[in-house]
């Protein structure tokens, strides 16, 4: 090939892949770069130098996308604290918690779930490892946690339930306020991450009574390197900190805040505030369509998780006889070369994707279940094995 025939190729090479992974991360946005940008050349002021005008723009800016976060979760903007992202939130929100609990009430005991993101688990294993006690809750079939499991889980050591609110894999909803309406009832701090929920569904962290709950950018259009976490202030949320240093963000999180993914994560969840209700819509048709072409077609499809309880722009599928790693390896093999497509077609003829750019991925063949639902909740040591959960994950975010 010439030169220009190789870069023509490579064109339609980038043409003919639809990335199908929105869950994991999504671009930003055309308009929250925008917002961004200025604050990486001319307002670059620090924004906890007070001292001058540089600094007094830089902190209205921050101040200004630390409203934006709290106005589409219903808090109050002295109530989120910005971090680097949903990691580390999850990693304040549950540490925090349990050792304040533990050093001012002698409680010593978490209760989770089987199927939480693995920032979650990890943080929970290093609690273990310095002698608190947790609980991992199964799910059922259907993804969920069973309210009564979680009820005959919490006891008076229990110091904080942490339950996500939008599954990172196959995007099912759990009951959020009937949990928070049960740790309210049994005075248990709830912590949950929202990473996946935040701008694809309507949260009120009063109305389900969330004490803390974790937010990441680039989830939602904005950018990465930034997240917050929302504190309670009315019942006070307590919590110990993480890191020593400057006393920035309520003590909570020393270290300068970043001016421009601030703004830009600010910008990003303003614009699906707004946007939220019709995106919502137009992409439950897109799974609709896309669900219904695939049953149409093909024999041994299964949903995995609920159906009904779901981010609309999730559709996590599992295709009998065929494994999560060799249908994506076959995706991949069609992307890099065009030119082998009739090869490959019936290996990966049970792969049909969408997207606007959206996202699924491959799932085996059961639902994601680490128990029944009313099973009762197992307390271990090391965290639970998820098998379902390297081999595949599944979501259609923004399609076409």
């Amino acid at each position: 090939m010439t030169g220009d025939e190789t870069a023509e190729s490579q064109k339609d090479d980038e043409r003919a892949v639809i990335y199908l992974d929105y869950q994991a991360s999504t671009p930003t946005d055309a308009r929250v770069v925008a917002a961004m940008l200025p604050y990486f050349t001319t307002r670059f002021g620090n924004p906890h130098s007070v001292d001058h005008s540089y600094g007094h723009a830089a902190a209205a800016a921050v101040d200004g996308a630390r409203a934006k976060v709290a106005s589409i979760i219903g808090a109050e903007a002295r109530e989120i604290v910005f971090t680097s992202g949903a990691t580390e939130s999850n990693n304040l929100a549950i540490k925090g918690a349990a050792r304040f609990a533990r050093r001012t009430q002698d409680k010593a005991h978490v209760v989770t779930c089987a199927t939480e993101h693995k920032c979650v688990l990890e943080s929970c294993r290093r609690l273990e490892a310095d002698g608190c006690r947790v609980t991992y809750l199964p799910v059922g079939a259907n993804g969920l946690v069973d309210l009564d499991a979680l009820a005959a889980a919490i006891t008076r050591e229990t110091a904080l339930v942490s339950i996500m609110a939008v599954n990172n894999e196959i995007g099912v909803i759990q009951p959020i306020a009937e949990i928070g309406a049960l740790c309210q009832e049994r005075g248990v701090t709830l912590h949950t991450d929202a990473a996946q929920a935040v701008g694809k569904v309507s949260l009120d962290v009063n109305a389900a009574n969330v004490d803390l709950m974790s937010i990441s950018g680039h989830k939602i259009y904005g950018p990465m390197g930034i997240g917050a976490l929302y504190v309670r202030r009315r019942p006070r949320a307590r919590l110990d900190a993480l890191a020593d240093g400057g006393g920035q963000e309520r003590g909570l999180r020393s270290g300068t805040v970043p001016l421009p993914l601030a703004v830009g994560l600010g910008e990003a969840l303003a614009i699906a505030q707004v946007e939220m209700a019709t995106e919502s819509a137009r992409l439950a048709k897109l799974r609709e369509r896309l669900l219904g072409s695939l049953l149409a077609r093909l024999d041994g499809v299964h949903v995995n998780g609920d159906l009904e309880a779901r981010i609309p722009g999730n559709l996590n599928l599992a295709f009998a006889g065929v494994e999560g790693r060799a249908l994506m390896t076959g995706s991949s093999e069609r992307s890099r070369f065009p030119w082998a497509r009739p090869a490959l077609r019936q290996r990966s003829s049970s792969l049909t994707c969408s997207g606007r750019l959206g996202s699924i991925r491959s799932a085996p063949r059961r639902a994601c279940a680490s128990g029944s639902g009313g099973s009762p909740p197992t307390t271990r040591s090391t965290s639970p094995s998820r098998p379902w959960r390297k081999r595949s994950r599944g979501c259609a975010d923004r399609m076409l």
